[in-house]
């Protein structure tokens, strides 16, 4: 959970690097299994199926019978930090936001040995506490940085602060008015989006009474990687009544981090890691690394039909860098004039190694009467940092018929301080004068480990939330969920918690489609949709959208559709290539280029869920979740940036890039049979895109010139960084397949015309327009080729962003959108005609660039890949 400071194993590095930036996105986390071997279910297990154990995450995955076939699952899932105690010298809450998208797949090779496929990426950003102070020690300065925007931030040095009374002299932002308070708050910075992604995998064996499963996987983002293994077994015994299982995990992890330009004071740091001799800790940059071992042991007991009890523990070694390389915790010694105190900072610094110990022990009872499912669950947590954690949890599962179960769910948790937490430090009881304290400020008294990072403090938190899951036909099960969560001092069991100066709510929200695949084959479902309906092929390349009917009345299909394509190679403008100095002086409009893309990576994932209401219409949706990167480079012959310039503009060239992720637009469709016969079919398309996907993400960086109206403003990020279009759209399209014995062919015109002018950032992308032809041959019954063309143009941007945008870059100039393209594409498509997998479409294509005229000046696309994956029953 994600107030819960503890995971075990393995699953505690799936989230570590983002968790040490000190944001509690843990929760939102799908839980790895890679630990619970799957098993077969005893007699008594399977009378505390359905409701009893409905709830994802609250117990082991129930035993059950080997699949047949495997399993394909999709979630995404939406973290949101807000709200928080309200302060004059605190300008903004957190407000987190983390994405979380995730894929899975098993498959069983044989009656006994299954292999499970994971892929994970949580994107995130938002403001967080960076570190915390006095109220008297906060200054408003909107030309200052403590991270990515500008910010309340420390006035650093001297500060009129009684460390004996703990209060002081603070200025109200935004005025000249001071007021005595004792008052203390969080001092925010702000990050560009940030992505993490991560691979794993599970291979299983199945003994009649017995599974051991042997894991792996590596999670990536630009400054946390980690790598690990596990191994998991299981044991049944007592006539299958009684289960024991254990595992044990080891993580190897790299720490590569460029801190902030400026710390909380907004004193510079030097970029090439240059010593300071009052800052110790002075480098901008950090290379370490830390390991994790972990090991657990359980028991599931069955006590009678309708009940289990279960019991867990489960230790954690870390050791290496377990600090949060980004925060920094705030130092006050006071001086010799009285009521005042020198204030610097240090960054965080915790012990170099934690033990970790965690006991649950958890019941479900079954209510037959109420053919309902009752949970409850208990966790105690201890480590030698001096935390002790309690957590209380329970859920009622209940089925109202149809397929559908609600859960409603309560959750308390409460934890201790760790020993070397405070929101802030008094270095010295001692006054000191500054005549001492100049010329030795690296030698200033400090704990051996200190850090205010307010998930090391006393605090409790309690949530509320609800799943509703609906369980259809042929192995189909959708599943929604909403926890709240308020974390607040004052919540900690017994008292004593930190001050309210660290409260903030925060909600959870999950969508899950899940397709059993054995279930399917069970009972008739997996439909052969690789021949088409009605005699012909309808097996278009994986790049054509829309190419597919379901032909009978009631069919339903989940699909899954990937899609890379990448940027790179020379700057163009029109047709031709263009060097620096041509961008330099031409791209920017009336001001030179300082930067230009170097390499552009989007990937784009779409669940696609098809339904025929009748034999002459489908009714489609596909949300969609984006991840996108781009790397800068400084143009050669570029000029100094000039930030006095009317309109200048500061932009984080020396980051390297951006990164943006989330939720993009979503869109819903109506296909129309126009013509059949069983060589030749005609359909329309027509479909709208809402506007679900973020258009107002900003850059690292800041308006700088004090002459703009938008000084201190962040800016935004470039338009093709934006995860939407921002503007409801008309999607129509027209699609014609034909087939004969072995040869099928196909084409499609669509378009894409935009409904408003202008989204709520200010800005329209173009129109578009698409045609495109194909022709496959049948090399197996199960396997088939294709080439295809394509043609493509679109508009420039309409309009521009209604607020300060970097304009160092061609990117940055909607005029240097659209142009006119020509593709080829090859593809491979894949069915499986017989078994477990019956049914089941995988298609495979690559589009490769043939001739770009783009507008203004753009960088070179260099192809992109396609692929789907489709199930229809």
């Amino acid at each position: 959970m994600a107030c819960v400071p503890i995971v075990t194993g393995a699953e505690k590095q799936l989230s570590a690097a983002i968790l040490r930036k000190g944001e509690d996105v843990a929760a939102i986390k799908p839980k790895p299994n890679a630990s619970s071997p799957k098993c077969r279910a005893s007699s008594s297990l399977l009378a505390l199926t359905s409701a009893a154990l409905a709830l994802p995450g609250l117990m082991p995955l129930p035993s059950h019978a080997a699949f047949e076939g495997g399993e394909f699952d999709f979630q995404y899932g939406r973290y949101q930090e807000g709200g928080g105690t309200k302060s004059q010298f605190r300008d903004k809450d957190n407000d987190i936001q983390v994405d979380s998208l995730q894929a899975s797949g098993e498959i069983d090779l044989s009656d006994r040995l299954t292999f499970r496929a994971n892929f994970i990426q949580d994107t995130w950003v938002g403001a967080t506490p960076i570190t915390t102070a006095p109220a008297a020690a906060i200054r408003f300065n909107p030309n200052a940085q403590t991270g990515a925007s500008a910010f309340t931030d420390l006035k650093g040095g001297i500060v009129d602060y009684d460390t004996r009374t703990g209060e002081g002299q603070a200025t109200i932002p935004n005025t000249f008015d001071t007021v005595t308070t004792n008052e203390t708050v969080h001092v925010m910075a702000e990050a560009s989006p940030e992505t993490r992604k991560q691979g794993d995998f599970r291979m299983g064996y199945e003994w009649d009474e017995a599974a051991l499963n042997l894991g792996g996987g590596i999670s990536l983002e630009d400054d946390y990687d980690s790598r690990y293994v596990s191994l998991g077994g299981r044991w049944d015994f007592n006539q299958k009544l009684t289960t024991l299982t254990g595992g044990v995990s080891y993580t190897d992890s790299t720490i590569d981090v460029r801190r902030f330009r400026f710390r909380a004071t907004s004193v510079p740091v030097d970029a090439e890691g240059g010593i300071n001799p009052d800052f110790p800790d002075w480098s901008v940059r950090l290379h370490d690394g830390r390991t994790d071992i972990g090991a657990s042991l359980g028991l599931t007991q069955v006590l009678d039909k309708n009940s289990t009890f279960r019991a867990s523990f489960g230790y954690n070694h870390n050791s290496g860098f377990l600090s949060n390389p980004y925060k920094e915790v705030t130092f006050l010694t006071p001086l010799d004039t009285p009521g005042k105190a020198w204030l610097f900072t240090r960054y965080d610094k915790r012990p170099e190694e934690r033990n970790q110990f965690t006991w649950s022990a958890g019941y479900t009872r079954y209510l037959a009467r109420l053919d309902a499912g009752l949970h409850f669950n208990y966790n105690f947590f201890h480590d030698d940092w001096g935390i002790n954690a309690h957590t209380f949890d329970a859920s009622w599962g209940q089925p109202v018929g149809g397929g559908w179960i609600i859960t409603p769910r309560v959750r308390y948790y409460s934890q201790g301080a760790a020993d070397f937490y405070s929101p802030f430090f008094i270095a010295s009881q001692e006054p000191l004068s500054l005549a001492e304290i100049l010329p030795n400020q690296s030698q200033l008294p400090t704990p051996e480990h200190f850090s205010s990072d307010h998930r090391l403090s006393a605090f409790g938190a309690l949530s509320g939330g609800v799943t509703v899951s609906k369980q259809f036909a042929k192995g189909v099960t959708l599943e929604a969920g909403f926890e709240y969560y308020t974390h607040a001092g004052s919540l900690k069991l017994g008292g004593g918690g930190t001050g309210d100066f660290a409260d903030f709510n925060y909600f959870l929200a999950n969508a899950l489609l899940k397709v059993d695949l054995s279930a399917l084959t069970y009972s008739g479902g997996g439909h052969d949709h690789a021949g088409g309906h009605n005699g012909h092929s309808d097996f278009a390349p994986a790049g054509v959208m829309f190419s597919h009917m379901l032909g009978t009345a009631g069919e339903f299909m989940v699909g899954y559709r990937y899609q890379y394509s990448r940027e790179g190679g020379d700057m163009l403008h029109g047709t031709q290539a263009i060097d620096d100095l041509t961008i330099v002086n031409n791209a920017c409009r009336d001001r030179p280029c300082q930067l230009t893309s170097a390499v552009m990576n989007m990937h784009m994932h779409m669940l696609n869920l098809m339904y025929a209401p009748t034999d002459w219409l489908n009714l489609m949706l596909m949300p969609m979740f984006m991840d996108m990167n781009m790397d800068l480079r400084k143009l050669e012959g570029a000029p100094p940036i000039d930030p006095e310039a009317v309109g200048g503009h500061f932009h984080a060239a020396d980051s390297g890039g951006h990164e943006t992720g989330g939720v993009g637009d979503t869109q819903l469709f109506a296909l129309v049979k126009l013509f059949a016969s069983p060589q030749h079919h005609l359909h329309l398309g027509l479909g709208v895109s809402a506007p679900t996907g973020d258009v107002g993400i900003e850059v690292e960086g800041q308006e700088v010139n004090e002459s703009s109206p938008d000084f201190g403003k962040p800016l935004f990020i470039h338009y093709g960084m934006q995860l939407g279009s921002g503007t409801w759209d008309f999607l129509p399209n027209l699609t014609y397949t034909g087939s004969m014995d072995r040869w099928s062919w196909g084409g499609q015109l669509s378009g894409t015309v935009r409904l408003e002018s202008e989204n709520s950032s200010g800005f329209a992308f173009g129109d578009i327009f698409q045609a495109t032809a194909w022709g496959g041959y049948s090399l197996f019954k199960w396997l088939s080729a294709s080439v295809r063309g394509i043609y493509t143009t679109q508009g420039t941007i309409r309009n521009q962003f209604n607020g300060p945008d970097p304009q160092s870059a061609p990117v940055d100039f909607p005029e240097n959108y659209g142009g006119h393209f020509w593709d080829v594409g090859f593809g491979l498509n894949a069915s499986t005609l017989g078994g477990g997998l019956k049914g089941n479409r995988l298609s495979i294509e690559w589009v490769q660039p043939v001739r770009n005229d783009v507008n203004g000046f753009q960088l070179e696309r260099e192809g992109s890949l396609f692929v789907t994956w489709g199930l229809g029953f």
